[in-house]
């Protein structure tokens, strides 16, 4: 057999081999056996849904009734945040309200990180998870993408409205209970973290 079979023979073999661990990697991230693609046995959490690019439907509701921290910033700008939630995911997930009392409409450009892959212009990606304790900061987790898992298109909040708001961190050590949720142009709002 000369050299250029054997060549060959073996990059069919490679070829092969890439397809059928492919094709195993694809089956094993596949749907979820019809349950919607959220599992209650218990051991795994309900999967989210991405999040939406104009921050609409899909956008975690936040307990509006609840209010734990609260942030004024320039401008007649108010946050209201509502919970801080520790998934078993390992994230954490903060949720609230951004409020307009100002007499222009607000853009949160300057919420946004210093990125400059992300698409959105304004959204709450330059957020931060602060524990003081363990000197630590905890920036927006990104998908797969680049995109910031939290609000995005936070453009355009006229007077007197208002919007919810979310973003989800990596999470801290289970013995951390208390962090400050940041934003730039806004005081930080020590917050409580549930379970």
């Amino acid at each position: 057999m000369s050299i250029r079979r054997t060549t060959k023979a073996a990059r069919g073999a490679v070829a092969m081999a890439s397809a059928v661990g492919l094709a195993l990697v694809v089956a094993g991230c596949g749907g979820g056996g019809g349950d919607g693609g959220g599992r209650t046995d218990g051991k795994n959490p309900p999967s989210r849904s991405a999040t939406p690019k104009d921050g609409g439907p899909g956008t975690p509701a936040a307990d509006s009734s609840k209010v734990i921290g609260e942030m004024k910033g320039p401008d007649g700008v108010v946050v209201t945040l509502n919970s801080v939630v520790r998934d078993s995911g390992g994230f954490v997930t903060v949720s609230g309200t951004v409020a307009n009392h100002g007499t222009r409409a607000f853009n949160a450009i300057d919420w946004r990180s210093n990125e400059t892959e992300l698409r959105s212009r304004s959204s709450i990606s330059g957020a931060t998870l602060v524990d003081k304790a363990g000197k630590k900061r905890y920036l927006v987790l990104r998908d797969t993408n680049g995109e910031c898992l939290c609000t995005t298109g936070l453009s355009g909040l006229l007077p007197g409205a208002s919007r919810p708001i979310f973003a989800q961190f990596p999470a801290p050590p289970a013995k951390v209970t208390e962090v400050d949720f940041q934003l730039p142009t806004m005081p930080p709002a020590s917050v409580q973290i549930t379970d």
